[in-house]
């Protein structure tokens, strides 16, 4: 199946304002230039091979991983996940880049649960993230629904947040992931890193299966590839979550 309701993913991040309003100080348009550049200079030939068109689906997953990579690269994306993981109520912003981080580790369904919670929040990046997600399943009526509810959304009136201390994941693992998405190739984390999310505590849900859920020591463990055992009285996760 087919749709020709389908923008360009630079169409889809200038409409959706993702990232820009969550992390007002970061340039969304930089970030995309720099994966050019950074996949340029690792394959200067690649730019002269010209790609076949991709059915919309297709389409979709490829800009939802970029929409991933650009989250995850951030620099605020640690202090939101350092939010998300410690308040009794999660925050939307936070929850937005958790469930980037699920998607790179292939848990698909999960990350869907956490963007419909920010979205329900009201976060517009959320929204876009969602209508990319069901895209990329062929469920182009839904695409089309979150993508009007990321235009409808409005942006936070918040106070602009400091950038975190320290990035979320290693500049070399930010870059492989940027240089894998304009390669066409499907971002994917280390094995020491997705097997830090595997390994998180999970709650079962009855719509989408397993869903892990953050720990305060999260942002710690990511960059170093460890993850302390779950506290006592936490269910511990399957093996591949």
């Amino acid at each position: 199946m087919r749709t020709n309701d389908h923008a360009s993913i630079g169409d889809l991040l200038n409409q959706a304002e993702v990232l820009a309003e969550d992390y007002d100080d970061y340039d969304t348009e930089a970030a995309r230039q720099r994966v050019s550049t950074r996949a340029d200079r690792t394959d200067p030939g690649d730019r002269a091979t010209p790609r076949p068109p991709v059915a919309a689906h297709e389409q979709a997953a490829r800009d939802l991983d970029l929409a991933v990579a650009l989250i995850v690269d951030t620099p605020q994306a640690a202090a939101a996940l350092e939010r998300f993981a410690d308040d009794d109520r999660p925050d939307p912003e936070g929850a937005v880049v958790f469930a980037a981080l699920l998607h790179l580790a292939r848990a698909h369904d999960a990350a869907q649960f956490w963007w419909q919670f920010a979205a329900g929040g009201g976060n517009r990046t959320a929204a876009f993230c969602l209508s990319l997600a069901h895209g990329r399943r062929a469920e182009f009526s839904d695409a089309r629904h979150w993508r009007a509810e990321a235009r409808r959304l409005n942006a936070p009136d918040g106070a602009t947040r400091a950038p975190a201390a320290r990035p979320l994941l290693p500049e070399s693992i930010r870059h492989q992931l940027l240089t894998q998405c304009h390669s066409g190739s499907r971002p994917t984390l280390p094995a020491r890193l997705e097997a830090v999310i595997n390994r998180l505590p999970v709650d079962p849900d009855h719509d989408f299966g397993t869903i892990p859920r953050p720990v305060p020591t999260l942002t710690r463990d990511l960059p170093r590839g460890h993850q302390a055992p779950p506290s006592a009285g936490r269910p511990g996760p399957d093996a591949d979550a």
